[in-house]
This record gives C-alpha cells, sequence and structure tokens, in this order.
C-alpha cells in the first residue's frame, strides 16, 4: 500500500516540475521570440501547459472542481488563439 502512495508521490512531483520547466521555456519563448507567430504560438503552448498544471493539481487534491476550470480555460484559450491569429492574418478579428 505504500508503494502506491510513493509511485504517485513522485509522479505528481515529475509532472509538476515537467509542466513547470515547460512553462518556464515557453515564457522564454514568448520574450525572446524572433516574430509574432512564434509569441501566438508560446501563448497557446502556455494555455496547455497550464491547463496539465489545473489537472494535475486536481489529481494532487482530489477535488473535481479542477476539472471544470480546465474546461473553461481550455475554451478561453482557444477562442484567444483564435482571435490573436486572425488579428495576425487579417489585421482585424470581426469582419
Amino acid at each position: 500500500m505504500t508503494s502506491t502512495f510513493d509511485f504517485m508521490t513522485v509522479a505528481l512531483i515529475v509532472a509538476y516540475v515537467s509542466l513547470a520547466a515547460g512553462q518556464v521555456m515557453c515564457m522564454v519563448r514568448l520574450v525572446i521570440g524572433p516574430n509574432s507567430g512564434d509569441r501566438i504560438l508560446a501563448l497557446d503552448t502556455m494555455v496547455i501547459n497550464a491547463l496539465g498544471l489545473v489537472v494535475v493539481l486536481g489529481i494532487h487534491q482530489g477535488m473535481q472542481i479542477y476539472f471544470e476550470v480546465f474546461l473553461l480555460i481550455a475554451m478561453l484559450g482557444f477562442v484567444s488563439t483564435v482571435a490573436l491569429a486572425r488579428f495576425l492574418l487579417r489585421g482585424d478579428i470581426i469582419e
């Protein structure tokens, strides 16, 4: 029984560290990105990393409310990425 607890604790720590490292790398790309496309891609990847952190936090705490937060962040991230891409391509979001 204790080996399962230890394995889960190690897996959660590895997940937290991996997602945090990915978030930091995306922040670096956001700052030094040579063009707007790279910055939009970095923002989209940061949203995905944030989603991963929310899911891992929900698993760690055992609360289901985090999965509803996951859905809200996913919808907002998708809409914002599409809006930024349309603005970059056409110069206007609403036609």
